[in-house]
């Protein structure tokens, strides 16, 4: 493509993202740029941004070293997306690229940009940071909560059950201090509070499941009932070819809130009449138990999702004034 060609297309870039450097790709130029992943190179990477004025910037997730450099493209009114790794990866596959340097990465990052154009992200109160950060450490709290009771139950030294003990003590106030923290958060935005009590209107979402929604799909509400199901990984996909007609099954998705929207539909389906009539509607259709847990999982999703649009209770909802 000659340069009188690049120009008139809009332009792309791509940013790789390491711990102490950023490397940017743009498509309107061959040659590569670094930047270093602190203040003062952020803010002279954002005033280029600024000048070329581009159609996207595909940064990828790293672990948390991307976040300086995507919250001052967002407040800077750049697009920005936040690409999933292994998605960019498999690109790099499909386009032959198996070498992997930094510099390699940006231009993969480039090319994801041109093909996938990713969704683009949005600013997030500082509210929102610090949920996503607390519902982000109780979750990591938990598992090694679950690692250490696991551990203690293979333990025989009484010593060794003795110091387990302690770790499981400390880890249970650190939760319990944290849902605390999380429920004063919620209770004093008021977005928060109202999206939260739309939720915990619902028989079987309880604060867990209010907070990791509001934290990890902030999307809810902005969607459709089948962007929200793939959004969360409960949508079936087709796996058929030619004649065969393989199982649809569930894929990809943000695991920690289905994981988490599993435990409150079991919640459902006992105490919410709705989800307990569609439940068992499904197994006397003769519906294994696993499509019946995910069905109703992608039922109640749904659910929440038109509430949130709607902004109304769950008492408001036809379905459940038609009982």
């Amino acid at each position: 493509m000659t340069d009188s060609q690049r120009s008139a297309q809009p332009i792309l870039i791509g940013i790789d993202v390491a711990k102490d450097k950023l490397d940017l790709a743009r498509s309107d130029r061959d040659e590569l740029t670094t930047w270093v992943n602190e203040d003062h190179g952020i803010a002279g990477l954002v005033k280029v941004l600024r000048a070329a004025r581009p159609e996207l910037i595909v940064v990828e997730a790293t672990g948390g070293y991307e976040r300086p450099v995507v919250d001052a493209l967002l407040d800077a009114g750049l697009p920005v997306a936040v690409a999933n790794p292994a998605h960019v990866r498999h690109l790099a596959r499909g386009l032959g690229i198996l070498a992997k340097t930094d510099a390699i990465d940006a231009k993969v990052l480039l090319a994801f940009a041109r093909h996938a154009r990713p969704r683009l992200t949005e600013k997030r109160s500082q509210n929102r940071v610090e949920l996503e950060a607390l519902v982000t450490c109780r979750r990591q709290l938990l598992h090694t909560r679950t690692e250490q009771t696991n551990r203690r139950g293979v333990t025989a030294s009484a010593r060794a059950r003795q110091a387990l003990d302690a770790v499981l003590t400390t880890l249970d106030k650190q939760i319990e201090r944290l849902d605390e923290q999380i429920a004063k958060l919620i209770k004093d935005d008021d977005d928060l509070n109202w999206m939260d009590q739309i939720i915990r209107s619902v028989p079987g979402a309880g604060p867990v499941l209010s907070a990791t929604l509001l934290a990890e799909l902030r999307e809810l509400g902005s969607l459709d009932r089948r962007q929200a199901a793939a959004l969360t990984g409960v949508a079936p996909f087709n796996h058929d070819s030619g004649r065969f007609k393989g199982q649809r099954s569930i894929r990809g998705g943000r695991a920690s809130v289905r994981s988490v929207l599993y435990m409150a539909t079991l919640a459902a389906i006992r105490f919410n009449p709705i989800i307990r009539r569609f439940a068992q509607r499904l197994q006397q259709q003769g519906k294994t138990s696993k499509v019946v847990i995910v069905a109703t999982m992608r039922k109640l999703l749904t659910i929440l999702n038109a509430m949130l649009r709607d902004r109304i209770v769950w008492s408001q909802l036809k379905l459940v004034q038609n009982i």
